[in-house]
């Protein structure tokens, strides 16, 4: 008889981490703890899954170590993650990263569990590459009101893999470009989530700058997948890049969400942009191609209208 894969996903509740929990537990193989504080995220993420065999929530922080047993995989999600909420309390944020990596890598070594970091795009601050490759060590403003979340990420980076060198702890490292798509928080200030939410109140939309920056939108369907499958992936390591390389300006982005709500009266207006703000974002995934044969699939306008949807079920 086969023993049930033991999965731990912390940030389980979290906009990811719901949609990750709901990919996993359609495996029955698969018996999937969510762990959570609650802190940016709500139990509406994983109502749906409370009820089912294979699927188990515990409330806590990762700040504070855990002990767990017969843990086989850590999925390692927790951490604020759009400017708004990780500046609420950039402190919390810091240590979130920190001391809750370095408790969960201690319970992947007792566990001999395989572990993999959620780090971002960010670790590469306002790039002077472009588009951003893996090799790019980034460039940081290390005392900008950013720098809790960017070097949060990047610390905790550097504590994987230390555990990997020092301990032989077997690590997993991915960094994601800008991700969207249902369960996301209303009022997380993101800019999808913004942009959604003003033109179905018919408010203003909100472009901080001059709307010549870019970003790169992916689903988050096809980050699920590339983040199982990097899970399952031997003898690689990363950092891997999850995002998806097609380009737009936050213009062209702005004027593609009021295509898709056509009721919409909402109107354009520009405000100043916020300090340390990335200029263009686009990841190289030349790596993920090769080694865990992922790209993205899903286009920008079928994700849109699906997290469109969304919002309207729950405004």
């Amino acid at each position: 008889m086969n023993m049930q894969k033991r999965i731990l996903v912390t940030g389980g509740s979290g906009f990811v981490g719901s949609n990750l929990c709901s990919e996993l537990v359609k495996d029955g193989n698969n018996y999937v703890i969510a762990l959570d504080n609650y802190y940016t995220s709500n139990e509406s993420n994983i109502a749906n899954l409370l009820a089912l065999s294979n699927f188990e929530f515990i409330e806590h922080d990762v700040i504070e170590a855990i002990d767990l047993d017969g843990i086989d995989e850590i999925y390692h999600l927790a951490s604020p993650a759009s400017p708004k909420q990780y500046q609420k309390d950039p402190v919390f944020t810091f240590r979130t990263n920190i001391w809750g990596s370095y408790n969960m890598l201690n319970l992947a070594l007792k566990n001999k569990a395989r572990i993999l970091l959620a780090s971002t795009s960010e670790v590469y601050g306002d790039p002077l590459v472009h588009p951003q490759v893996e090799s790019y060590w980034g460039n940081v403003n290390t005392i900008g009101i950013r720098s809790n979340y960017d070097e949060g990420k990047r610390g905790a980076e550097t504590l994987f893999m230390d555990f990997y060198r020092q301990y032989g702890v077997d690590i997993k490292i991915i960094r994601i470009f800008n991700t969207y798509g249902p369960k996301m928080e209303k009022d997380d200030g993101r800019v999808v989530s913004n942009f959604i939410n003003q033109a179905l109140n018919n408010e203003d939309i909100t472009i901080y700058g001059d709307g010549s920056q870019t970003r790169s939108f992916q689903y988050v369907s096809d980050l699920v997948n590339g983040m199982i499958r990097m899970m399952g992936s031997e003898n690689f390591t990363g950092p891997v890049n999850l995002g998806n390389p097609i380009e737009r300006s936050i213009k062209d982005f702005a004027q593609e969400v009021l295509k898709l709500i056509p009721d919409s009266s909402s109107k354009i207006v520009f405000k100043d942009l916020p300090k340390d703000d990335p200029k263009v974002r686009k990841p190289d995934n030349s790596l993920a191609k090769e080694k865990l044969g992922w790209e993205p699939g899903v286009s920008l306008e079928d994700g849109l209208k699906k997290t469109i949807e969304y919002f309207i079920s729950i405004q």
